[in-house]
């Protein structure tokens, strides 16, 4: 997220619930936020970024995905990723241990 954007980078969208720290909105060259496609903030609280708790969070946070209001945001970004390159934005600094490989996977239809 606080990398620069690329010219290749397609469709920005931020897939965290709450702005990121230090961040200027005009800064982030976003076309769009999809706070509803980010794990829930009683599952970002309870997941605290623990790594020990990541296989847990996951299973959770995949479960949140079938939800309708997440599914949603899925779908839209999954009708966005049909029309070109879709990038996802996150503030997460662990990727390996984030939502957004989760949300990835689940964009492209794997679970």
């Amino acid at each position: 997220m606080y990398d620069a954007p690329e010219p290749d980078d397609g469709t920005r969208v931020l897939v965290d619930r709450i702005w990121p720290r230090g961040l200027a909105k005009a800064d982030a060259r976003l076309d769009e936020w999809a706070k509803a496609a980010a794990p829930s903030t009683e599952l970002r609280r309870w997941y605290g970024h623990e790594p020990e708790r990541y296989a847990e969070f996951a299973r959770r946070y995949r479960a949140e995905l079938a939800e309708p209001e997440h599914r949603e945001a899925v779908d839209h970004l999954r009708e966005l990723a049909g029309h070109g390159t879709l990038t996802l934005l996150t503030a997460v600094k662990d990727l390996s241990h984030g939502h957004a490989g989760l949300l990835a996977d689940a964009v492209r239809g794997h679970r």
